[in-house]
């Protein structure tokens, strides 16, 4: 039995090279766009990143001038938290019973107690100053002015006032979509 080979013709062959050579163009395309959507996904999240940076600078900067306020203004503490009939919710900016005027802008005029906010900031940052309480300094109950038994004979020792300063990046009416950071922090004054 003999076999009789046939051979495809060169036009045959040179379609499906064609075909081979479409096919390959095309996953290297998918490859390439795959790539490319990765790329921009870092870039997107980087920038993100930077935004949420800059976000939290403006908000310690708001928290260290709020800080430096407190003694030289006193007008700026919002309310007396514990007053028996004041309720301080832990976020104050978030708080329907926040008296009027407690939110404070940071000054943009390069003074003390102020600061400039970057060019790519959202906006100024803002603050607001709780007075938290005086409580007894337990840190001082030992030294040498006070007896052991100076609480019961109506001494109350010495106190520290404690002061919550909430400071936000900027305007959630200005921020827009941008990043916004609510920063926190308890400060104490002995008296």
């Amino acid at each position: 039995m003999s076999r009789s080979r046939r051979r495809a013709s060169p036009a045959k062959e040179r379609g499906v090279a064609l075909v081979v050579a479409l096919l390959l163009l095309l996953i290297i395309t998918m490859v390439a766009f795959v790539g490319l959507r990765g790329t921009l996904q870092q870039q997107k999240m980087a920038a993100h990143q930077h935004d949420r940076q800059l976000a939290f600078q403006h908000a310690e900067a708001a928290l260290r001038v709020a800080q430096s306020r407190i003694a030289s203004h006193p007008e700026e503490i919002a309310r007396h938290c514990r007053a028996t009939s004041t309720a301080c919710l832990s976020n104050p900016f978030n708080d329907p019973g926040l008296p009027a005027g407690s939110i404070h802008t940071v000054e943009n005029h390069g003074g003390d107690g102020s600061f400039t906010a970057s060019v790519e900031a959202a906006g100024q940052p803002q603050y607001v100053i709780e007075h938290m309480g005086d409580w007894v300094d337990t840190a001082l109950d030992a030294v040498v002015e006070q007896s052991a038994n100076a609480h019961n004979y109506g001494d109350p020792g010495a106190l520290r006032t404690t002061y919550r300063i909430t400071a936000r990046s900027s305007d959630p009416a200005v921020t827009g979509d941008r990043m916004l950071v609510v920063l926190q922090a308890t400060i104490e004054q002995r008296r």
